[in-house]
């Protein structure tokens, strides 16, 4: 969680920046992709975790407590500084990077799921040929072949 929040800081920090200097968001591309990420991890630990008796409950609510506040101060702040629609383009560019994330999951999903299926056709090959090679092995020792 500590990650997580050092992570929002320091590209919240950057995106501030940008947007001080005047610059296009994707300058920043980065750093949103950051922010976003650490976002949505803390709220994905936070939805998945059940009931615990050490009182993590209450950093990881303080946790996304800052960091709607954060975006609540990048809000304000773009839209004093920053051009016209700089938000919405914000709000945009959140969700292709969310989407982004999310498709580069499912395909490590999909990929680990094809590599553990691999492996498994190959220990059982590797299985089928050595039981092969015992049963010939057996049947040689009773026709003294060998």
């Amino acid at each position: 969680m500590l990650a997580e929040l050092a992570a929002i800081n320091a590209a919240f920090a950057i995106i501030k920046q940008t947007v001080a200097n005047g610059s296009d968001l994707a300058k920043a591309g980065g750093a949103i992709g950051d922010f976003v990420s650490a976002k949505d991890s803390l709220e994905s630990r936070h939805r998945k975790k059940k009931s615990s008796p050490f009182g993590d409950e209450l950093q990881e609510f303080l946790a996304l407590d800052e960091v709607k506040r954060k975006e609540e101060e990048l809000r304000s702040y773009m839209n004093l500084y920053g051009r016209a629609g700089i938000w919405n383009d914000w709000v945009k560019f959140q969700g292709q990077a969310r989407v982004a994330r999310q498709k580069a999951q499912e395909r490590a999903k999909r990929r680990r799921a094809n590599i553990i299926e691999t492996i498994g056709i190959a220990s059982l090959c590797v299985a089928f040929i050595c039981l092969f090679c015992a049963f010939a092995y057996w049947i040689a020792l009773k026709k003294r072949w060998l």
